[in-house]
């Protein structure tokens, strides 16, 4: 049975997954101890509210939230404003957020692994078919906007 490729979701899931065992075996020098470790609620919490406010503007303008399927809508507005791709730079934050809490280096290796992946599985591709879709607009867009932040 072939459900489709992974999805951003999936990958978010084991990179945390990864992190906290990373943190629990080979918890490699302690960068946030307690209580400054609570800094991580901001990027956690910043990184939720990106992809909330992704969700809802995708859902709002009726266009798709999953990978490789065609957009209906290019979204320039609310959190499309600052990043062309909210929802991975929110997945990103939540990523600094976790790694912060737990306060080791360790989980923090594998951040710059999953920017990589999500770039060359997801948003080269994504942004191709929104190239392909809304053409000028697009490239208007891609010009305002910056890929992360």
């Amino acid at each position: 049975m072939n459900n489709g490729p992974i999805l951003p979701p999936a990958y978010l899931f084991t990179a945390l997954s990864m992190m906290v065992l990373l943190h629990l075996f080979i918890p490699v020098y302690e960068v946030t101890p307690p209580p400054w470790n609570m800094v991580g609620i901001i990027p956690l919490a910043l990184g939720i509210a990106f992809n909330f406010g992704a969700d809802t503007a995708l859902k709002k303008y009726g266009t798709t939230v999953k990978p490789f399927k065609k957009s209906t809508a290019l979204i320039t507005t609310g959190v499309y404003k600052y990043s062309r791709n909210p929802m991975y730079l929110g997945t990103v934050l939540i990523l600094i957020g976790v790694a912060l809490l737990m306060g080791s280096l360790s989980p923090c290796i594998i951040i710059p692994g999953f920017i990589f992946i999500m770039d060359r599985l997801f948003i080269r591709a994504e942004e191709g078919m929104l190239n392909a879709q809304f053409g000028d607009a697009w490239t208007a867009y891609k010009a305002k906007v910056r890929r992360w932040l």
